[in-house]
């Protein structure tokens, strides 16, 4: 896929803070990371091997190409796709996969814990949280690779709503919309021992104020959420 852009591997420092007192929500807005003495910052390094990465999140035309094999037509279809869940997005991984004659990553399973991702097949799937922060962050140092204005569609500028991938400014590797516009699905659990098959998304969206829009921002939620600001990016181990 010529929309792919080839990002060499590395090693990314990732934090969390942690929230001491355990508490499921199946609310992601209240998935508080907490307060105070309540909170408990770790860091931790990961090392990125070389991978391939969609320019935009997935799309209102080529979800529809993928699930449903013809093609849409509408003047909203370069919007990004949302209101679909962690499980759903793996279904479209899998499905544009046989489409363009490549290995599934995904064995699916409804207990999403229980899903088998192979890193050996040459399909499509879901950023990791790791992957997906080192290739926000293209090499720069800060929250956000440029001004706010210049890349991200957030709440004091989207009118209300997701708007049209593409339109701002990339960040340095190429890739557009990875902060603002909507939050994207990731491959991991946030924390399987706290909370339980919970899984991480990223980025921010069109709905958020400015601060909780960055390369380093994680929020999580039940793989079964669907939500009108949260969609999903793709990647691949090679062309």
């Amino acid at each position: 896929m010529n929309m792919m852009i080839l990002i060499q591997g590395g090693t990314v420092e990732l934090r969390d803070y942690i929230n001491t007192n355990k508490w499921l929500s199946s609310n992601y807005r209240l998935s508080d990371p907490g307060r105070g003495t309540d909170r408990k910052v770790i860091t931790w390094t990961e090392t990125i091997e070389s991978f391939y990465v969609m320019k935009y999140p997935v799309t209102q035309h080529l979800y529809h190409f993928a699930m449903y094999e013809e093609v849409l037509e509408s003047n909203t279809s370069n919007l990004p796709v949302t209101e679909v869940s962690w499980l759903d997005s793996l279904v479209f991984c899998n499905k544009l996969s046989r489409i363009l004659g490549r290995d599934e990553c995904y064995t699916i399973s409804n207990e999403s814990e229980n899903t088998i991702y192979d890193k050996t097949a040459n399909g499509f799937r879901l950023l990791t949280d790791a992957e997906w922060q080192y290739a926000c962050k293209a090499g720069t140092k800060g929250y956000r690779y440029e001004s706010i204005e210049k890349i991200a569609w957030y709440k004091e500028n989207s009118s209300g709503s997701a708007q049209p991938v593409g339109k701002l400014l990339s960040n340095p590797w190429g890739l557009y919309d990875m902060v603002g516009n909507v939050w994207e699905w990731c491959w991991d659990l946030y924390d399987a021992e706290r909370y339980g098959d919970y899984r991480v998304f990223r980025g921010g969206s069109w709905a958020e104020v400015e601060n909780n829009c960055g390369s380093t921002i994680r929020r999580k939620s039940m793989p079964n959420l669907k939500i009108d600001d949260l969609g999903f990016r793709i990647a691949c181990g090679r062309q």
